[in-house]
């Protein structure tokens, strides 16, 4: 099984990652539809290798040796449409980029995913993070993910409940993590529907704006205009643009916890957003710059971005060893001084 597909061997992956740092793929091959993903799995299994996936690499840490096993790129493109009911259901391949569906979502009139304008990387990683930004998440509107259960080569349809969607969390990605391989996500969409504005951050920037009754293109551009702010949109141009994005979720923790933090009345006040589980979210940005490490800060080759403290950048020179030892400087900072423990965001290849 698997004996047609020629995989690439010593494969670089660094350019493949926006951090640009990493060894290479023992063996790589690009999956440009679902047979070559089956071809992948057979032949990594034939072989006794590892099957590790790979989409934009934009949230992914490949260490300084590289990674043993087969490299799927995944690259599977496609997207159809159908109307059912009220709503439009959108199917998407994994490979798609997910900032254009989001545009082409937009344009349409189709609300739902508007304020997750400006992330970066493919159609495929959304169900796993369950990406989020500014009061969205996808998890909102999946129906359905198509994906390879490597366990028996089967593809399966998984419901959202299947999914088990939590905070940046799913079952692909902490549950059962390495057991799916992501072909193609189903999304349903509000035809004429309003934008979602819960962020007060976009709120302030359409109300600057002088806009009062927003469109799903108001969203988008001003959830855009704030990335960028924030060098959170991928600019070839940007000193910034080597990361991957938040490097930390933004902590959740009890309301006692989130109680001490504010009493201790630092400068400015710290965010806390409540959930429905009587627990806080916390900024992680926000603990990290009040630990001692502000925005720009730099040690070596690696540091923080000059335009948010969230996302570790990666200067010419740096190394994966460089990038994760500045993580965990920035993780025991801010648990010796408040008690947080700040969770990576990036899957890391080690």
């Amino acid at each position: 099984m698997g004996g047609d597909l020629i995989p690439l061997e010593h494969a670089p992956l660094a350019p493949r990652c926006s951090l640009g740092v990493g060894g290479p793929a023992r063996y790589l091959v690009e999956a440009h539809d679902e047979e070559t993903v089956r071809e992948a799995l057979a032949w990594a299994h034939a072989r006794g290798q590892a099957l590790h996936v790979l989409g934009g690499g934009t949230n992914l840490v490949v260490a300084d040796e590289g990674v043993d096993g087969l490299v799927l790129a995944v690259a599977l493109r496609g997207v159809s449409v159908q109307t059912s009911g009220p709503d439009v259901e959108l199917t998407a391949g994994a490979g798609e980029p997910w900032d254009a569906l989001v545009q082409l979502a937009v344009e349409r009139g189709w609300a739902g995913i508007e304020c997750l304008s400006g992330i970066p990387g493919l159609v495929g990683a959304t169900p796993i993070q369950n990406v989020g930004a500014y009061g969205q998440e996808v998890s909102e509107t999946v129906m359905s993910v198509r994906a390879l259960d490597t366990r028996d080569g089967e593809v399966r349809t998984l419901l959202p409940a299947e999914c088990r969607f939590a905070y940046r969390d799913s079952v692909f990605k902490s549950g059962e993590p390495g057991r799916w391989v992501i072909l193609a996500v189903r999304y349903r969409f509000r035809p004429g529907g309003a934008p979602t504005i819960r962020y007060p951050e976009v709120e302030e920037h359409l109300v600057a704006r002088g806009i009062a009754a927003a469109t799903l293109a108001d969203a988008r551009s001003s959830v855009l205009a704030i990335r960028r702010a924030k060098s959170m949109v991928l600019d070839p141009d940007d000193s910034n643009r080597r990361s991957c994005g938040s490097f930390f979720v933004n902590p959740v923790v009890s309301a006692e916890h989130a109680d001490r933090l504010t009493a201790l009345g630092l400068s400015p006040p710290m965010p806390r957003w409540p959930q429905s589980d009587d627990r806080v979210k916390l900024s992680a940005a926000w603990l990290i710059e009040r630990a001692g490490f502000p925005r720009g800060y730099r040690k070596g080759s690696t540091g923080l971005s000059t335009r948010h403290a969230l996302a570790i950048v990666a200067h010419d020179g740096a190394r994966a060893r460089e990038v994760l030892g500045f993580a965990r400087r920035l993780q025991e900072a801010v648990r010796s001084r408040f008690g947080v423990a700040l969770v990576p965001e990036p899957v890391i290849w080690s």
